[in-house]
């Protein structure tokens, strides 16, 4: 039976993908006590990057906040394997950090990674108000336009 985090992600009619493997020398996840440190994840949607360029050359704002939110999404995924399948073990959706692909003259990198932090909150309640990072870069893995890393809290 499906606890409440998963029958939110029903509600919301998002299905968590298989977790995304690293391409490079490092986890998806690290436990700490009770924090799961995920990596950072890409907006990949069915093995390929959904959303590639920069935003403010080409990415619209609305693309954009989609990648983020697909980010979130492929977060969610690795914290359910951190968590043996259990979502309702996340007490708190502790810190996000994103990363947006822009071009010299984009400055609206926080309203990109609203994306996921609403996604956050949508999913997880009170327990998904978060502390954030949000930095603009020349480029990112894949041509990714965003990467989002988390970490979250468990019982």
């Amino acid at each position: 039976m499906a606890g409440r985090v998963e029958a939110r992600l029903a509600e919301l009619g998002i299905v968590l993908p298989a977790p995304a493997a690293p391409v490079a020398n490092y986890i998806p996840y690290n436990l700490a006590g009770k924090l799961v440190v995920v990596s950072g994840q890409i907006p990949l949607r069915e093995g390929k990057i959904a959303f590639t360029g920069k935003l403010g050359a080409g990415v619209s704002m609305e693309d954009g906040r989609a990648a983020a939110r697909l980010c979130f999404v492929n977060l969610v995924a690795q914290v359910k394997a951190a968590c043996g399948g259990d979502l309702d073990k996340v007490t708190r959706v502790v810190r996000l950090g994103g990363f947006i692909a822009a071009g010299p003259d984009f400055t609206q990198h926080a309203v990109v990674m609203n994306g996921a932090s609403d996604l956050a909150v949508e999913v997880f309640g009170e327990a998904g108000r978060h502390a954030r990072t949000t930095i603009g870069v020349p480029s990112l893995p894949g041509d990714a336009a965003v990467e989002v890393e988390g970490m979250f809290e468990i019982a």
